[in-house]
């Protein structure tokens, strides 16, 4: 019995076909098709040079690289984004990997100090208060009078998931989607990497012009990080609830940012960590 896994090549943005063996004791393998995540590399360039590489789920890319360069401070409004490309030259215009962000000539980019602070972050060189006070100084505190009911809250698991088309075919991606505050769903996106499924997010916003997001709710379908606050503070957003834990870093930023942070929703639960007076409990 061959132990390979055979990843079929054919074009498909979010997923790969594979033929695999299923496994179960005291019985014969059987061989049979299924679909995996699929994980590439983005390469994003502004101005033609290049700023970061990100693992991704290839879909949504124009607006991952517009939502990271929104959250990382780079541009605030649609308007400062003149066109979003891929490369069409070389290998890269096969693969499609590898994309161009032109920004308005007004736009002032300091390359040294984003590629130094991506290749920081990416490594988990931020962190405590240093970093909070860095993120306030280009995302200042929100404020907000949004507020959401208990009921509402409950019942945005099952909506995320309901909606996760790729995650259902795969069970290998994570989710991010933002909601009204009455619990309607607005967008999601999908992504191997939770932080680009936030970026992905924010770029949705700023492209269709809907930020700020400040009277939304992102909703995540893993833990909520530093990272996913800070990101969710650059798009204005005065909710942020987690299907899973939080870090100690991001209850701090969240009570230091003005955000309300909610984990663990799952059923008819949930915990509250920071602005509880944005949530109605009758």
């Amino acid at each position: 019995m061959s132990t390979s896994v055979r990843v079929d090549s054919s074009r498909d943005d979010a997923t790969a076909s594979v033929q695999l063996w299923s496994v179960e004791s005291g019985r014969k393998p059987v061989e049979k098709p299924d679909a995996v995540a699929r994980e590439e590399p983005l390469e994003i360039r502004v101005r033609g040079q290049r700023v970061t590489v990100t693992m991704r789920t290839p879909g949504h890319d124009e607006e991952l690289a517009v939502g990271f360069l929104l959250t990382e401070g780079i541009i605030r409004t649609r308007e400062e984004v003149v066109e979003v490309a891929h490369c069409h030259q070389g290998e890269a215009a096969v693969e499609r990997n590898v994309l161009n962000v032109f920004l308005a000539p007004t736009v002032i980019v300091d390359f040294e100090r984003l590629t130094r602070h991506v290749s920081s972050t990416s490594s988990c060189g931020v962190c405590g208060k240093t970093s909070i006070e860095s993120v306030h100084q280009h995302f200042p505190p929100v404020s907000s009078e949004a507020s959401v009911s208990v009921e509402a809250l409950c019942q945005l698991p099952g909506l995320l998931q309901a909606a996760q088309e790729t995650f259902r075919r795969t069970g290998g991606l994570h989710a991010a989607a933002i909601f009204s505050s009455q619990g309607r769903l607005i967008a999601l996106r999908e992504d191997i990497g939770r932080h680009n499924a936030v970026d992905k997010i924010v770029g949705f916003g700023c492209r269709d012009g809907q930020l700020p997001f400040d009277s939304q709710i992102l909703l995540v379908s893993g833990r909520a990080s530093f990272e996913i606050m800070q990101k969710a503070l650059a798009a204005r957003i005065p909710i942020v609830a987690a299907v899973s834990a939080p870090s100690s870093l991001a209850v701090e930023f969240a009570r230091e940012s003005g955000q309300t942070l909610v984990g663990f929703l799952r059923g008819k639960s949930l915990n509250v960590y920071s602005h509880a007076e944005r949530i109605r409990f009758t």
